[in-house]
């Protein structure tokens, strides 16, 4: 609820832009336009049936029989959830409608000390410090808040008498409040605040605006321990009430990460070491995050800051500053009692009995008020933070359902990998294998080679001697025959056989020395062991009986 009223302060001024008749009416094809806008800077899926339906023609009216604000809390603010959009540039479309038909910066206003851009700035900061009621008005209360903000973030000290002399010259601002454009125009007059440098006015309301409409509690510079490598890194931080996140520079464009904040948070000041001073650290759930700020007063405004922040994340808020708001509305309101107490304190005793019983009612009525706004809060509140359950509760069983599917696909992954290393392993046991087999086929090819060239060698001196021997046998029946059968020169044989045996001897001798086999060898172990000629085996075998016989 506290979402959607904030949203429709923006919508109430785009909303008035476009009735130009001021009767609170507005064409449907206007409407038409703003609800597809609203739609999608809000990001909210477009609904066109819907649409059509509020709006079909009838006769009652411009913009229908049922009016917008029913479409508009239905089908739009009903719709939006916090964080899913860009506040900003919503409200820069709302700003845009309006400023185009009710801003006119005269000379010496916005040209001088507010650009368009610090007009923007000062509209949302507006729409934040304004009541609660329609047309939107800041009372001057707020509007003092707001300037002392700015003084501060200038460095330079309030000076209060340019909005006192607004207020005591015009009265109906002092009792009624300002509009926007009111406010706008004294602002860029200079009425409001004096300021010397608008370079420095804008980098004091950006600062301002940051804090406020952005919910920025604190950001600076300092040194980060890293969780991998453990080395110190200088970041840049911003700190919000539900998460403080780092980056690698003050221009937010490379972004490191982030802290989240909840009520189990602690935080707590270190001992320095490791060559860093002013250490403090974050003890989340899950991690523990060391940093050191630049000095002592930086880190005492840095852990105020951060139990700040889990102080809201404890109460289920989100804004600091609108519980600053809602603070000062009610230190109003008891100051509004004290000096109606007081006022009527001076009364007549005549009167003083009516009196009392008036102030007791009016006490009564304004505690049933204060009640009343702080139950509506209380409801606010806890419909919020049950909207917030439920949806942590999705979230959660979201994470779980994707823990789970995770869990699942790592354990086949594994599964995977040690199927795939055991087969692996086989086809590694198999390669070595073959090689081996391989090695031991080479070894026996070359072992068989060998021997083939072996018995081939042995085969061609076996062949060679035989051949030797043939060759002699041969020359020797020649010589023998000779010797057997002399011729006489007259033609006649002559007896000559003793001699002939001698020398037959001495053959015999001389070719047993080149034959493979011994002189006692017996006739059938020579003869099928060598494979002499057999002519030649029979003929020395006779030459050996008769030598004997001799």
């Amino acid at each position: 609820m506290e979402l959607q009223s904030e949203l429709l302060k923006s919508i109430w001024y785009a909303f008035t832009s476009l009735d130009m008749e001021k009767c609170g009416k507005v064409s449907k094809s206007q409407l038409k336009v703003l609800s597809h806008n609203l739609y999608t800077v809000l990001n909210i899926p477009h609904d066109p049936v819907a649409l059509e339906e509020h709006f079909q023609d009838d006769d009652d009216g411009p913009v229908s029989k049922h009016g917008y604000m029913p479409y508009l809390n239905k089908y739009i603010l009903a719709k939006v959830k916090e964080g899913a959009y860009d506040k900003e540039t919503f409200d820069d479309l709302c700003w845009m409608m309006t400023m185009k038909k009710n801003y006119r910066p005269t000379s010496g206003q916005g040209g001088l000390l507010c650009s368009l851009r610090d007009c923007f700035k000062l509209f949302c900061l507006f729409n934040l410090l304004s009541e609660d009621h329609y047309p939107l008005i800041m009372i001057p209360q707020e509007v003092e808040y707001l300037m002392k903000k700015i003084s501060t973030a200038m460095n330079q000290e309030w000076d209060g008498k340019p909005l006192e002399d607004l207020l005591s010259q015009n009265g109906s601002v002092q009792e009624e409040g300002m509009s926007v454009w009111v406010f706008l125009d004294h602002m860029g007059a200079g009425r409001l605040l004096r300021v010397s440098n608008a370079g420095a006015f804008s980098l004091a309301l950006d600062q301002v605006f940051l804090e406020m409409y952005h919910n920025v509690l604190k950001r600076g510079y300092m040194w980060k321990k890293g969780h991998v490598r453990r080395n110190w890194m200088e970041r840049w931080f911003v700190l919000r009430p539900s998460f403080m996140a780092y980056y690698a520079s003050e221009d937010l464009k490379d972004k490191k990460g982030e802290i989240p904040l909840d009520q189990y948070c602690v935080v707590e000041a270190i001992p320095d070491r490791d060559g860093k001073r002013c250490l403090f650290c974050v003890k989340t759930t899950s991690k523990t995050y060391e940093m050191s700020a630049a000095d002592q007063r930086q880190r005492v405004e840095w852990t105020q800051a951060l139990q700040t922040a889990v102080r809201l994340q404890g109460e289920r808020k989100s804004s600091l500053h609108q519980e600053l708001k809602l603070k000062r509305q009610v230190q109003r309101e008891q100051s509004q009692r004290e000096r109606s107490l007081s006022a009527s304190s001076s009364r007549g005793n005549q009167s003083e009995e009516h009196t009392i019983q008036d102030l007791e009612k009016e006490k009564e009525r304004q505690g049933q008020a204060i009640e009343s706004i702080i139950q509506h809060q209380r409801e606010v509140e806890a419909r919020r933070r049950e909207e917030e359950e439920k949806e942590r509760e999705q979230q959660k069983e979201v994470q779980r359902e994707l823990e789970r599917q995770l869990d699942e696909a790592e354990k086949l992954r594994e599964s995977m990998q040690a199927e795939m290393a055991e087969k692996e392993k086989e086809a590694e046991q198999q390669r070595k294998r073959i090689q081996e087999l391989e090695l031991t086929q080479q070894k026996l090819e070359a072992a068989l080679n060998t021997e083939i060239q072996a018995h081939m060698e042995e085969e061609r001196e076996v062949q060679e001697k035989l051949r030797k021997a043939s060759n002699h046998v041969r020359h020797w029946n020649v010589q023998l025959n000779r010797l057997m059968k002399p011729i006489a020169p007259g033609g006649n044989a002559l007896p000559c056989l003793s001699l002939s045996l001698s020398l037959m001897q001495m053959f015999v001798s001389s070719f047993t020395k080149n034959l493979p086999f011994c002189t006692n060898m017996s006739h059938d172990e020579d003869y099928d062991s060598w494979q002499v000629d057999p002519v030649a085996y029979t003929l020395l075998q006779e030459l050996r009986n008769t030598s004997l016989t001799n």
